[in-house]
C-alpha cells in the first residue's frame, strides 16, 4: 500500500499515532469542528499583495526593511509558484516505494540562487520565544521536498507573522508585522516521513488520545 502524507498529516503522527494510523490505512477521520475562514482569506490576499510586488521586482515593506533579506528577491517563475501553492498539486517526492509527501507553500524567496520558503502566518496575540517551533516541522518538510526536486537551498526559512495591532476610526484593522528567520533541517522532515511510512507499515498503536478512545475498530 503507498501513503500519500503532508505536513498537516505527519503533525497528527506527533499528536496521536494511533489516529494517524487509522486515518491513513481505514480512512477513520477525527470529526472536524468548525474552522475560522479568517486566515484562509488573510492567506489569499496576502499572496496577490506579495504578488504585485514581484511582479514590479520589487519586496514588500513588510521584509524589504528587515536587514534579514537583503540580496532576497521573491520568486518569479509566476506559473511554477502557483502549481507550488496549489493543495492539489504542490511540491511531491515520491520515494522508491511509491509513497507520496507533498506539501503547498505561501511564497519563496531567492539569494545567490538558492531557494529561502517563506510562510504567511496570522496571529491574534504577540509572539513568544518559543513561536516558531510549533511550524520547525513544516518549514523542515517544505526545505527537504525543494532539495528533493533538485533546488539548492538555504539552511534557513522566514515565518511572517501578521498580528493585529488596532482598528482605525473608519473601520480599518492595522497589523503589525514580525518576520522571524528560523534554522531548517531537511534531515529532520526525512526522519519524520520515514518515520511514518514505517509506522503505516506496522500494527495498530495501542495508545489512545481522547479521539480514538471512543472509536471501536473493527
Amino acid at each position: 500500500m503507498n501513503y500519500k502524507l503532508s505536513p498537516s498529516s505527519l503533525s497528527l503522527m506527533k499528536d496521536c499515532p494511533r489516529c494517524f494510523w487509522l486515518l491513513h490505512n481505514k480512512n477513520i477521520r477525527r470529526p472536524v469542528g468548525l474552522f475560522p475562514s479568517l486566515p484562509n482569506g488573510m492567506d489569499r490576499i496576502l499572496k496577490i499583495h506579495f504578488d504585485k510586488f514581484r511582479d514590479r521586482g520589487k519586496l514588500p515593506p513588510e521584509i524589504n526593511e528587515s536587514n534579514q533579506c537583503q540580496d532576497c528577491k521573491l520568486f518569479d517563475d509566476k506559473e511554477l509558484l502557483e502549481s507550488w501553492r496549489n493543495n492539489r498539486e504542490g511540491i511531491r517526492f515520491v520515494d522508491e516505494a511509491g509513497n507520496l509527501l507533498m506539501g503547498a507553500i505561501d511564497n519563496v524567496l531567492v539569494k545567490n540562487g538558492k531557494l529561502i520558503v517563506l510562510d504567511y502566518k496570522t496571529r491574534g496575540h504577540d509572539l513568544r520565544e518559543d513561536s516558531h517551533k510549533y511550524y520547525q516541522d513544516q518549514m523542515d518538510i517544505y526545505t527537504f521536498l525543494f532539495k528533493k526536486i533538485g533546488y539548492k537551498t538555504e539552511d534557513y526559512a522566514y515565518l511572517l507573522f501578521y498580528i493585529p495591532k488596532e482598528v482605525t476610526e473608519t473601520g480599518e484593522v492595522i497589523f503589525d508585522t514580525k518576520l522571524m528567520k528560523i534554522k531548517v533541517d531537511a534531515r529532520n522532515a526525512e526522519k519524520l516521513f520515514k518515520g511514518a511510512i514505517g509506522l503505516l507499515e506496522g500494527p495498530l498503536p495501542e495508545e489512545r488520545c481522547g479521539w480514538c478512545e471512543l472509536r471501536e475498530i473493527d
